[in-house]
């Protein structure tokens, strides 16, 4: 028979306090009630426990060995009851997501300065992925949550929530600045090198499709590992690119770049949060989505200020 959790406390107590009553004013019980279960702990364990006198109690020789044990129990028991108190207060935790970088820079580094400044003692670890990665890394519940761009896979487990929308644009530097001066269509530009995020990413996926409905061959003449490459090799013309319009909005203004107007409308995207119903989320994230979650009722769209070229 097993025996019950609360005899150990209770013989921790006693082991601490050397004392039946004081234990039992410890425990919030009373003593008769503490004597019983300590005569109960010793007949189910087959041994004496406890030397009773009138000055109170010593552990026996298998009292000692017992308590070497509990009290290493209850003390990791206690921090763990600690911790998770703390955890709820959100005084300690950590969250990990899985990004894209365009999910990062555009919505992602925002809210989390926003919710690393309300609850400094949670940490934050953020890996940078592609979003077919963020997927994955998230379907073997390797990372809290993923934050990515569209188009995304989904599966049975995973709950997709947009947080915002966003616009591309189609740039060029100096070398192809007069493609600027009137709208083009999509076939005019395909003897242009297009530089882009190679396969295996949302965004080549997504403009895979976007040229395949309007019947043109995708072709990346230029392919970039990371957005943050795009915009510099379009401004060496190495060729024109497309990318999130918030992040071309400063070079459009200085001049480093030109939009080229399209005839053909680029559907918006979106940036969107993954989780994996299957895993049951920490009190940390539930409260960092729900922050999140506000934010976007407050601002749908990631907002751009057009202002008129110089």
């Amino acid at each position: 028979m097993a025996v019950p959790y609360d005899y150990y406390r209770i013989f921790y107590h006693v082991a601490q306090q050397h004392s039946f009553t004081r234990a039992a004013a410890v425990l919030g019980n009373n003593q008769p009630n503490v004597t019983r279960c300590m005569n109960n702990l010793e007949q189910e364990l087959g041994c004496p426990l406890f030397v009773r006198s009138n000055r109170g109690v010593a552990l026996t020789p298998e009292g000692e060995k017992l308590f070497a044990h509990v009290r290493l129990a209850y003390d990791q028991l206690t921090a763990g009851e600690e911790e998770l108190r703390k955890d709820c207060r959100l005084e300690n935790g950590v969250i990990s997501i899985s990004a894209s970088e365009t999910a990062l820079h555009l919505l992602l580094m925002r809210r989390l300065a926003d919710f690393h400044a309300r609850y400094p003692n949670i940490q934050l670890r953020i890996t940078n992925d592609t979003s077919p990665q963020a997927i994955q890394a998230l379907s073997q519940h390797r990372t809290d949550c993923a934050v990515i761009t569209t188009p995304c896979q989904s599966g049975p487990s995973l709950q997709i929530t947009p947080l915002c929308s966003f616009r591309e644009v189609l740039v060029g530097g100096s070398n192809y600045k007069s493609l600027a001066s009137g709208t083009r269509h999509l076939r005019d530009i395909s003897s242009i090198p297009l530089v882009c995020l190679g396969s295996g990413t949302s965004t080549y996926d997504f403009y895979q499709r976007f040229f395949s409905k309007h019947d043109l061959n995708f072709r990346v003449d230029m392919e970039a590992a990371t957005m943050d490459q795009v915009l510099p090799m379009v401004m060496y013309n190495l060729g024109v690119g497309f990318v999130p319009e918030p992040m071309a909005e400063s070079h459009l203004l200085r001049g480093d770049v030109f939009e080229i107007p399209l005839a053909e409308t680029v559907p918006q995207r979106q940036i969107a949060l993954v989780e994996n119903t299957a895993r049951n989320p920490s009190v940390a994230f539930q409260r960092l989505k729900k922050m999140m979650l506000e934010q976007t009722e407050q601002n749908k769209k990631i907002p751009v200020d057009r202002k008129p070229m110089p």
